[in-house]
């Protein structure tokens, strides 16, 4: 006869939230390249007597257990164990849906008036009123510094007292040494019409833009007030010595370290090519007015037009690579390395209407495919921050918990069958609605491309320029035109209220990597 054992508790056991996991990468980081600037040195030179680091330590004072995404809540952090003579600009949060993986910078002031601590500070966020799940329940406040004449803002204090904090507890910055933000993402809301709060990113992204996210928050009582952020006054740094953007080297070592490993589905049937093979393998230039005179195309692009603009002068087609791009982002304080792969032909896609799964025929297909694979590293440290997957004319950014990886730190991204859109994950992304729209299958079991391990070059790297280590551009990064033809599928419109993804009825030629937004700008 066994025995029988009843456990009871009045307690009910909730699972961890993955906030509660700190993120990391699944292998160390390699030793990166000693060169005579300051790629992951650790601090990042604003110039105007400001330097900032990353903030390595944190205090989690509160929680909030449901809404936001997922309906998971957010977590609220200060900073703490700051190195020496660097102060807090602001405090963090994140949603509870994802693993710890903070980002927020600290600042020391190398003169005497870059910083200066609050005279005040507003209440601009009480959750102890709320009518929601917290931990602990009394809940947490918000407050945002009242600055002193001539500087500004970048951040919050966080406390669980209804006490002010200390005036020594932040540091708000000089006004010519920050720069206009934006809202980004929701962090954690209370429905459509309650408080609150939003990361922000920069206002003004881009190669040369100068503004610096510091990593804090806002709520939505900032909306109408001005958000700020830190600017690199310094930048673009015109001494090598002093700049924090890596080596071409150190570029080589970065991608090495992450470079994509791109599954494509079993069932795919139209890979990459190197832009050189597609040259030598008989592509035609084409001009308007003179369709009938084609031009072959040399091996190395070296009679494509060069510069201007997408006009519809120009075109290339069959007559019956990838590459690498980095960019340096934020002030500096990122550097960008974008993977571009080269597709000599898109296959034709399919369709979901309710059900059935519907060939398209030749919907779908035309010559001369870019897609491409971004990723961003910090320059205090070298490490990987978020991964942007381009779809189409469009794509995402995927935090670094967020991503697959194998082999060491590698990331992996599935490209979409026939179409080539890239995505973090295996499934299938719809592109217009769940009843009617193009597919986008994404699957492992088929080949799969080591980007590091087929032969990648750098083809670009503004930031480079005038230095030793300046990169020649090949003439084909200069064709602005189209790299096929526009094709017309010869599909009659639907009427309303049904409709298509507006690729189903025909396609321009997709333009090159120069031509996209993302080259000296921001992704979208």
């Amino acid at each position: 006869m066994g025995n029988c054992l009843t456990l009871s508790t009045d307690k009910t056991i909730e699972p961890a939230l993955p906030v509660e996991t700190t993120f990391t990468l699944p292998s160390p980081l390699p030793t990166w390249p000693s060169t005579a600037g300051r790629f992951a040195a650790g601090t990042i030179d604003l110039g105007g007597g400001l330097q900032v680091a990353q903030v390595a330590s944190f205090n989690k004072l509160w929680s909030i257990l449901e809404g936001g995404p997922d309906d998971l809540g957010a977590s609220f952090y200060e900073p703490s164990q700051l190195p020496p003579n660097f102060h807090a600009l602001g405090a963090y949060s994140q949603p509870n849906n994802s693993q710890f993986h903070p980002w927020l910078l600290a600042a020391k002031d190398t003169t005497t008036a870059a910083l200066n601590p609050p005279v005040d500070y507003t209440l601009v966020l009480s959750t102890a009123d709320l009518d929601v799940k917290q931990q602990p329940a009394t809940g947490g406040y918000i407050w945002l510094p009242v600055p002193p004449e001539g500087y500004k803002a970048v951040g919050h204090v966080i406390t669980t007292s209804p006490d002010k904090p200390s005036l020594d507890t932040i540091r708000c910055v000089r006004s010519d040494l920050t720069d206009q933000c934006e809202p980004d993402a929701s962090v954690w809301a209370a429905g459509p019409n309650g408080p609150n709060v939003f990361t922000v990113r920069p206002s003004n992204r881009g190669t040369q833009a100068a503004g610096v996210p510091v990593g804090s928050f806002a709520t939505a009582a900032q909306v109408s007030t001005t958000l700020v952020c830190l600017k690199n006054t310094s930048y673009p740094a015109g001494d090598v010595a002093s700049s924090p953007m890596p080596s071409l080297a150190q570029v080589d070592a970065i991608y090495r370290a992450y470079a994509p490993q791109i599954y494509f589905h079993p069932s795919e049937k139209y890979f990459p090519s190197s832009v050189n093979w597609y040259f030598s393998n008989g592509v035609d230039l084409y001009e308007k007015g003179k369709e009938t005179e084609p031009v072959p195309v040399e091996p190395n692009g070296s009679n494509l037009p060069q510069g201007g603009w997408n006009d519809g002068s120009y075109w290339l087609d069959l007559p019956r690579d990838e590459t690498e791009k980095e960019r340096s982002m934020f002030g500096g304080t990122f550097t960008d390395i974008a993977t571009w792969i080269f597709y000599p032909y898109n296959g034709p896609g399919r369709a979901n209407v309710v059900i059935p799964n519907i060939p398209l025929g030749r919907i779908g297909e035309h010559v001369g495919d870019w897609e491409h694979v971004t990723l961003r590293v910090s320059n205090f440290d070298g490490r990987l921050r978020s991964v942007y997957f381009s779809q189409h004319s469009a794509g995402a950014w995927v935090g670094a918990p967020g991503v697959e990886f194998e082999d060491g730190n590698k990331t992996v991204a599935y490209s979409s069958l026939n179409g080539h859109a890239m995505y973090p994950r295996v499934g299938l992304v719809m592109q217009g609605n769940r009843v009617f729209g193009i597919r986008n299958d994404a699957a492992r079991g088929g080949k799969v491309m080591d980007t590091a391990a087929v032969g990648f070059g750098v083809v670009a790297a503004d930031y480079l320029a005038g230095t030793e280590e300046a990169v020649a551009e090949p003439p084909w990064v200069n064709y602005m035109r189209e790299w096929g033809p526009r094709i017309d599928y010869g599909v009659v419109k639907l009427p309303l209220p049904i409709s298509l993804p507006k690729e189903v009825y025909g396609e321009e030629g997709p333009t090159g990597p120069k031509s996209k937004g993302s080259w000296t700008g921001d992704e979208r």
